[in-house]
């Protein structure tokens, strides 16, 4: 897929199979993440990949309940990719939201859906979640910055008609 056709066209998907995505197609999007700009080339950014159903499940109950909610925030995808960024940095927000945006474009290029999950910075401050990092070997100061969610989808995401004047010209 071309470059300009992928980020035309990708959109959020929020229904997936349960069906795992081959890793080689995850370490692609992950990689691509890896390539994101990031303020001074700091690389603050990085990815907790879970793809384990049990440690994915409790990280969508946590998820559920800082909503206030009792449903599968994650959609049923089988893959989050966790974005954290190391809080020393001034850009550190900037560098994981760059990261999303590039996990989401590289996901639609190799033909899976995804979509932007909110609630990582509250779940990664709760006691639960610094514990988990910690289990998962992330040491230093982060900040959640959002989940990627990955898999084979069952329905295509909408396309919003684009809202018009949001371009601005200085000549």
């Amino acid at each position: 897929m071309e470059a300009l056709e992928a980020l035309l066209t990708r959109r959020s998907v929020r229904s997936y199979e349960a069906r795992m995505p081959e890793q080689e197609l995850i370490d692609k999007v992950m990689e691509a993440g890896l390539y994101a700009a990031s303020g001074k080339n700091m690389q603050t950014a990085i990815i907790v990949e879970v793809t384990n159903k049990e440690v994915r499940d409790r990280l969508s109950v946590i998820n559920a309940e800082i909503m206030g909610v009792t449903s599968d925030p994650f959609y049923g995808a089988p893959v989050v990719l966790a974005v954290l960024a190391d809080k020393s940095s001034p850009n550190h927000v900037y560098d994981g939201a760059l990261m999303m945006g590039n996990l989401m474009n590289a996901a639609h290029a190799v033909g899976l859906g995804s979509c932007w999950i909110n609630r990582a910075k509250e779940m990664f401050e709760r006691e639960e979640g610094k514990q988990m990092l910690r289990e998962w070997g992330v040491e230093g100061d982060y900040e959640g910055i959002g989940f990627c969610i990955l898999g084979y989808t069952t329905k295509e995401g909408k396309t919003a008609p684009r809202k018009a004047n949001r371009i601005f010209y200085v000549r």
